[in-house]
């Protein structure tokens, strides 16, 4: 685990880039479960996906109906994605992917949801201001989701993760700073979910979820 320390957009940008040119894919392509459960029953409309990575969810979105948009900084995240959606014939208006750095890029389009997916970084973000511009992109009477890791893997090391600062659900509706009177929070919980350790043994992961809903 990387230390925590302050880095500039082109760092970022390096940093992102190298990450995703270890392997020729670094996630599963599977769409975030807790995404696929809590927005299954909204009707679908405009969604955006801050910090998309290689696509999964603006890519399961959009085969859901969703006219579906992710934004990530890696460009190489985003060529993924691309020819990932092509490969299930999705046209660009049905997912359409943006390379840009999330600190400074802004839409004048507004989202019926707007999702933020383990936006975590081993490194210092203006993780508040961006996640406050997410809300803003969300139309009258939509929605907001952010999922969070909420804690170390249950397999890794103390030592691994003393430098890490998780969020929790209320250090999330802090960082979204949102007005009580325009928004309301339909969920803000931990939840625990099973997956596979490296070692192919069941383990545990804790997730941080929020979803909000933005008034009429």
């Amino acid at each position: 685990m990387h230390e925590h320390h302050h880095t500039t957009a082109p760092d970022a940008v390096a940093f992102w880039e190298s990450h995703y040119g270890q392997s020729e894919r670094i996630w599963s392509g599977n769409v975030n479960k807790m995404l696929a459960e809590i927005v299954a029953d909204l009707p679908a409309g405009r969604s955006l996906d801050f910090g998309c990575g290689e696509g999964a969810d603006t890519i399961w979105l959009a085969n859901k109906g969703w006219q579906a948009t992710g934004v990530d900084i890696a460009a190489t995240a985003v060529e993924r994605a691309r020819s990932a959606a092509k490969e299930q014939g999705l046209s660009e208006k049905d997912a359409s992917f943006i390379a840009e750095d999330l600190t400074t890029w802004d839409s004048e389009e507004r989202f019926d949801l707007v999702t933020l997916s383990f936006f975590q970084a081993p490194f210092e973000i203006p993780r508040a201001e961006i996640m406050q511009k997410a809300a803003s992109l969300v139309a009258p009477g939509g929605h907001l989701l952010a999922v969070s890791h909420a804690a170390a893997p249950s397999w890794a090391s103390n030592e691994q993760m003393a430098q890490h600062r998780f969020p929790t659900p209320d250090s999330e509706l802090e960082s979204l700073s949102l007005d009580s009177n325009a928004w309301t929070i339909l969920r803000a919980e931990i939840v625990e979910r099973e997956v596979t350790d490296p070692d192919g043994k069941p383990a545990t992961l804790e997730d941080t979820v929020v979803f909000v809903q933005r008034g009429n």
